[in-house]
């Protein structure tokens, strides 16, 4: 199904027509917990359309594909990155702060 969103997403970007569905979003409130009468105990919540989401997902593969080609992100950052995960960040960075402790005594 991917491969067909890409060759649409080819297409509208060629004729520079997005559209309006794709841009309009529905925001909802989710509510996290505590007093419902506070505001800031909801967090908002974006539905967009489907193909929308799916575009985002074509776009996102794709540069994520050539930022890791490209050598553009930094060793050490973890986040969205297929196979890096919070655990192993801090199994790379603890030793880091203990050596630096160390250091400094």
């Amino acid at each position: 199904m991917i491969p067909y969103f890409a060759i649409l997403l080819d297409i509208k970007m060629n004729i520079n027509a997005i559209p309006g569905d794709w841009k309009k979003a529905t925001v909802v409130p989710i509510y996290t917990g505590s007093v419902r009468l506070i505001g800031r105990n909801y967090r908002p919540f974006n539905q967009t359309s489907v193909v929308c989401k799916q575009m985002e997902h074509v776009i996102a593969g794709y540069l994520r594909q050539v930022w890791e080609m490209s050598g553009w992100l930094y060793k050490g950052q973890y986040g969205f990155r297929p196979g890096y995960s919070r655990e192993s960040q801090v199994v790379t960075v603890c030793p880091d702060i203990a050596d630096s402790l160390d250091e400094t005594r």
